[in-house]
C-alpha cells in the first residue's frame, strides 16, 4: 500500500458513492491534502490538523437547554494549515516500512497508517461506511478540549442521564469538573457523561451533533456523519469509515488531555456525593501490548466490535482501526496490526 489519506475506495461501491457531488468532494479533498503535503513536507499530523473557528466565551447565565443555542458559532469547513510544535503532536517523527506481509484480519474493515506521514500501510474496505459506535467519542474529546475551561465545573441535568448503558450513573444536580468527566468518558466510554459534556458544550445533543459534523469536515473526514455524541444507534443514520477514524485518531492525539486519558489503564471515579468506583479502560490492548498508547473502543449490535488504537516504538508511530469485528478478535488483530506496523 503506497496511498495516503485520500478518498479512494478500495472496496465495493456504497449507494450514492459515485454521484457527482461525492466525486467532486473527493477531488477537492485530494487537492487540499496535496497542497498541505507540499507545505508541510508530507507531515500527516499537520495536514489533518486545522484551526478551529474562534469560539466566543459563553455568556454568564446563557441557557444550556435550548434546541438551537448560539454557540458554537458556524465554522468554515475548508481545511486550513496549522503549525504545531513537536511536543504538541503526540508522536515522534520516524517512519517505518514493514518488510513482512500484514497479519490476517477477519474484521469487516481495517486500516493501518503511519501516524506522522499518513501513509497507508494496510487497508481493507477502508472507505466502506459503517457504524463507528463509541470510537466517535474521540471527536467529542476534541471538541471539549478545544472549547477549553477544563478546570471549570458543570452541573448534570436530568436529560443527560437519558441513555442506554454503558452508564457511569451520574445524577441530575451533581457538579463535576469538566476535564474530569472528559477523562472518564474516554477511559470508561460512559454514555451519560458523553451526553452531559455534549449538552454543556452546545446546549443540546442535536446542536452538538451539528458541531461534530462541522469539525469532522474541517479535519478532512468527508465520509462520516454523526447524529449524537456517544455512538448509540438512535437517532439513526450515522456512519464513518476506517480511513476517517484514523484521521480522527491522529487529530485527537494532538491534545495532551486526550493523550493522557486514552493511555490511562485504570482510575477511580469519585461521584459528587463522595462514593468511589474503580474504572478500567475498555481498551484491552492497552494492557496486553506495552507499546500501545491508547485510543478508543466501540460496540453496538450493528457496529460489532470496533477499536481505534495507537502505538509508538523507537520513533515509529502507527494508528490501527478495526471495524465490524468480534471478541476476542478485535483485541488480537488490533495488537497484531500494531506490532506489524511498528516492526516489533
Amino acid at each position: 500500500m503506497n496511498d495516503f489519506f485520500v478518498f479512494e475506495s478500495d472496496t465495493e461501491t456504497e449507494p450514492g458513492e459515485g454521484s457527482p457531488d461525492i466525486v467532486e468532494a473527493a477531488a477537492s479533498r485530494r487537492q487540499a491534502l496535496g497542497r498541505l503535503a507540499t507545505l508541510t513536507g508530507g507531515l500527516f499530523l499537520t495536514a489533518c490538523g486545522t484551526n478551529p473557528a474562534p469560539v466566543a466565551p459563553r455568556p454568564t447565565g446563557a441557557p444550556t437547554t435550548s434546541s438551537s443555542p448560539p454557540y458554537p458559532p458556524t465554522a468554515s469547513t475548508q481545511p486550513t494549515t496549522v503549525s504545531y510544535s513537536p511536543q504538541d503532536s503526540g508522536f515522534l517523527s520516524r517512519g517505518f516500512e514493514p518488510s513482512q506481509p500484514p497479519p490476517n484480519v477477519t474484521a469487516r474493515a481495517a486500516i493501518v497508517v503511519q501516524a506522522n506521514s499518513g501513509k497507508v500501510l494496510y487497508a481493507k474496505n477502508a472507505d466502506t461506511r459503517r457504524p463507528a459506535a463509541s470510537t466517535q467519542k474521540l471527536l467529542l474529546g476534541i471538541l471539549v478540549a478545544e472549547r477549553g475551561n477544563l478546570g471549570g465545573n458543570l452541573t448534570v441535568q436530568k436529560s443527560d442521564t437519558w441513555c442506554e448503558p454503558t452508564k457511569m450513573g451520574i445524577q441530575a444536580g451533581q457538579v463535576y469538573q469538566r476535564g474530569y468527566l472528559l477523562k472518564t468518558v474516554l477511559v470508561r466510554s460512559s454514555n451519560d457523561i458523553a451526553r452531559c459534556l455534549a449538552r454543556d458544550h452546545s446546549g443540546s445533543e442535536n446542536a452538538f451533533a451539528a458541531a461534530m459534523n462541522r469539525r469532522a469536515r474541517q479535519l478532512g473526514m468527508n465520509n462520516s456523519y454523526f447524529t449524537n455524541s456517544n455512538g448509540l444507534p438512535d437517532p439513526p443514520g450515522q456512519f464513518s469509515t476506517a480511513r476517517d477514524l484514523a484521521i480522527l485518531g491522529a487529530a485527537a492525539m494532538r491534545h495532551r488531555e486526550i493523550r493522557e486519558a486514552v493511555s490511562t489503564k485504570s482510575m477511580t471515579f469519585r461521584f459528587a456525593d463522595g462514593r468511589t468506583v474503580p474504572v478500567n479502560n475498555t481498551n484491552k490492548v492497552l494492557r496486553s501490548f506495552p507499546y500501545c498508547t491508547g485510543m478508543k473502543t466501540g460496540y453496538t449490535n450493528a457496529a460489532g466490535r470496533c477499536l481505534v488504537s495507537s502505538a509508538s516504538y523507537d520513533g515509529r508511530n502507527v494508528i490501527a482501526v478495526i471495524l465490524g469485528s468480534t471478541s476476542p478478535n478485535v483485541w488480537t488483530e488490533s495488537q497484531a496490526l500494531l506490532k506489524w506496523g511498528l516492526g516489533v
